[in-house]
């Protein structure tokens, strides 16, 4: 016999309903009578029947989710460079899987004139594993935007894999958005249009992000994290880098989830504050935020300032995502100011994210000497202020320690992959 789904309209308090007024005695409640035999009772007026509801059988399964665009790659591009007509191709590893994808570049400090873009998924030596896709911008093959401006493709049908490699090639002349750092190893720059080239594009090997800014992905939604920090953050090891290298990448091929890369070398709180609408709220689909910040300031802020201007930032994120906020690393010595300041206010400020953030990944805590707080652990670091690619992966493995305790995990039909071994002597790990 089916269920009878009964909803009663009118019975709170403000419609004359059974709750007694403030100091009377709740009144007793009239005793049931049973209905005469076979004589329907009448319901009240105000009542709704709806029914009778019978299982459907097609209808048992939840339906799934429409899928959404978020970001599988990101670069923060604070600076400018100017280039003639030139054709970039940019080798960029994923963080999320899907059937179509989304471009967005970055003009600099000037016009920039974009005339074709490609993308493929790229093969060795600058060359292309598949054929190029043409991308377009409101049906254009290109676009002509003003000063510091980010503009998006129109969304292309194209299959990636979780940490597949891209190949972006694209035609471009006038002030492009850049990175301070190299990070992408494999990209190649070469004068001339080339976006549609097969074979390995020539010309001389480029490292720097430039001119793309970020590659959403469609796919069934899920965590998005974004990671916000100075050159520790952006992977900066040894002067020529690899985004692959950096913590956000390393812990985001072992969770299986994307960890986007918008730190940029040299910043503190007040540059990230002043940029965070083009670098990181421009940025769509994203779930939570890792923040690894203030290194830069402990030499001109006070305690009283680096708590402020992290609780702005925190604030300004927190519409947009989950903000998880993390330690200071040791730092052996200081570039400016009064290194006895610097280690005195390191501390004060680390205990206060321990007690004030509820999402805490305290990677002080793995890095340092047991003996000595101020140190980090023999091999872990490259000059005492930054990590070397061993203490990125130290740094990683808290990060999905932390992150899988709660309950972050990768997606169905998404393989996490194993951190790289490290050889002693090489990338930037001394083997002490």
């Amino acid at each position: 016999m089916g269920a009878w789904a009964l909803l009663v309209a009118g019975c709170g308090p403000e419609d004359g309903g059974l709750e007694p007024a403030p100091g009377e005695a709740p009144s007793e409640l009239p005793a049931p009578t049973s209905p005469s035999e076979g004589q329907p009772q009448p319901l009240p007026e105000d009542t709704i029947v709806v029914g009778p509801v019978r299982p459907d059988e097609s209808n048992t399964q939840p339906k799934p989710l429409a899928p959404l665009f978020q970001p599988g790659f990101h670069q923060a591009l604070r600076w400018s460079q100017s280039t003639s007509a030139t054709t970039y191709r940019l080798r960029v590893p994923m963080g999320r899987a899907g059937s179509r994808i989304r471009l967005a570049f970055r003009s600099g400090d000037g016009t920039m004139v974009l005339t074709k873009v490609t993308v493929a998924k790229a093969g060795p030596n600058g060359s292309l594993a598949t054929a190029p896709v043409t991308v377009t911008f409101g049906g254009a093959a290109g676009f002509t935007a003003g000063a510091r401006k980010r503009v998006e493709s129109d969304p292309v049908p194209f299959i990636v894999g979780f940490r597949d490699e891209l190949a972006v090639s694209f035609e471009v002349q006038g002030a492009l958005a850049v990175s301070a750092i190299e990070t992408l190893p494999g990209s190649y720059s070469r004068q001339g249009a080339y976006a549609s080239t097969p074979g390995a594009l020539g010309g001389t090997a480029w490292a720097k992000g430039i001119g793309l800014a970020t590659i959403d992905v469609e796919g069934p939604p899920a965590r998005a994290f974004v990671a916000i920090g100075d050159s520790i953050t952006e992977g900066y090891i040894t002067d020529h880098d690899d985004t692959r290298k950096a913590w956000p990448s390393v812990a985001e091929a072992q969770l299986g989830v994307p960890i986007v890369n918008a730190g940029v070398s040299g910043q503190g709180f007040y540059d990230e504050l002043q940029n965070l609408d083009q670098e990181v709220l421009s940025l769509k689909g994203i779930t939570d935020c890792v923040i690894l910040l203030g290194t830069n300031d402990l030499s001109s802020l006070d305690i009283t300032g680096l708590k402020t201007r992290m609780s702005t930032l925190v604030s300004r994120l927190s519409p947009l995502c989950r903000p998880w906020v993390s330690t200071l690393l040791p730092k052996e010595k200081t570039n400016h100011g009064d290194y006895t300041a610097v280690k005195r206010d390191r501390l004060a400020f680390n205990d206060w994210v321990r007690t004030t953030f509820p999402n805490l990944i305290d990677l002080e805590a793995v890095t340092r000497q047991p003996g000595n707080v101020h140190l980090f652990i023999d091999g872990l670091e490259v000059d005492g202020i930054h990590p070397s690619a061993r203490g990125h992966q130290v740094m990683a493995a808290e990060v999905v320690r932390v992150l899988s305790a709660a309950g972050v995990k990768a997606e169905a039909g998404v393989q996490p992959l194993p951190a790289p071994e490290l050889v002693p002597g090489e990338d930037g790990y001394p083997g002490r």
